[in-house]
């Protein structure tokens, strides 16, 4: 039998990008699976191989996640929330490329319950067959159909996934991204509003900041340029999305998302932590 860091280590990464979109946390991402390995370890004597080894550790980092979610308010993005919404914690960035990670994705996935999520990404995204979901869930494979049918329409209602993406080592994703950096790094901001699109929306967070349309936020882009020089910017990717990692006045400032569409940028999430910045440099 083979022994166990060969047969799971290079299954860590997958892993840790179902949980984050699970959790919607990168770190409580880390520690569900961290959790899941250390309880397939113990378990790994027993285990019979009557599965995969990846079918058995996404059984068990399923299990881990969904009880990390009991009891827990959801996370969101500001502009998902009504203003009684409760939210424990935001939705954290995450340093990958994959599109299935988008932030505006994975914020939507935490309006769906908790096991009708899991459905959703065993099924649509890691394509696992229904019985096998049905087993990993303890569900029949009627019920995993029904709730994969609820997550897809709700999903749809929100146009989650639009087909107008802009992948980020595109031309127009590059072009974007350096008007971005470029007009905070030189304070002009008509260089970026060349490149927004008029319904575009701006997240701050943390807090409850949304701003939507030109008229609101090419005043707070304004504004938070300051003077030439008081930025600087390090283009990178995260959530599969063009990104850029911020320094203002010298301090670490924390990340910059960019929704990019074929018409210009959509939407701009800013997270305003310091920790981002060596996360993603």
């Amino acid at each position: 039998m083979t022994d166990f860091a060969t047969a799971t280590e290079p299954l860590r990464r997958e892993l840790v990008a179902y949980s984050y979109r699970m959790l919607g946390s990168w770190a409580d991402a880390e520690d569900a699976v961290q959790d899941a390995l250390v309880r397939a370890w113990r378990a790994w004597d027993k285990f019979e191989q009557r599965s995969s080894v990846r079918t058995w550790l996404y059984r068990i980092t399923t299990n881990v996640s969904l009880t990390a979610l009991e009891g827990r308010t959801r996370r969101a993005l500001p502009s998902a929330l009504s203003t009684t919404d409760q939210v424990g914690e935001w939705v954290e960035p995450y340093a990958a490329t994959r599109d299935d990670v988008r932030l505006a994705l994975v914020a939507g996935l935490q309006m769906l319950p908790p096991t009708q999520r899991a459905v959703w990404l065993l099924r649509e995204v890691l394509a696992f067959p229904a019985a096998e979901v049905g087993e990993m869930l303890d569900l029949s494979v009627a019920a995993v159909k029904s709730s994969l049918q609820r997550a897809r329409a709700q999903l749809k209602e929100a146009d989650l996934q639009p087909d107008d993406i802009v992948e980020p080592d595109a031309a127009e994703a590059r072009r974007f991204l350096d008007a971005y950096v470029t007009a905070f790094q030189n304070a002009e901001v008509d260089v970026l509003v060349e490149v927004l699109r008029s319904d575009i929306k701006l997240e701050i967070l943390p807090g409850r900041r949304w701003y939507d349309g030109l008229t609101e936020c090419v005043p707070i882009f304004q504004a938070a340029m300051g003077e030439p020089g008081d930025w600087r910017m390090t283009p990178t990717t995260a959530n599969g999305q063009p990104a850029a990692i911020a320094y203002l006045k010298g301090k670490p400032y924390g990340l910059a998302v960019l929704d990019a569409r074929h018409d210009g940028i959509a939407a701009i999430t800013v997270f305003d932590a310091p920790a981002l910045v060596e996360r993603f440099s």
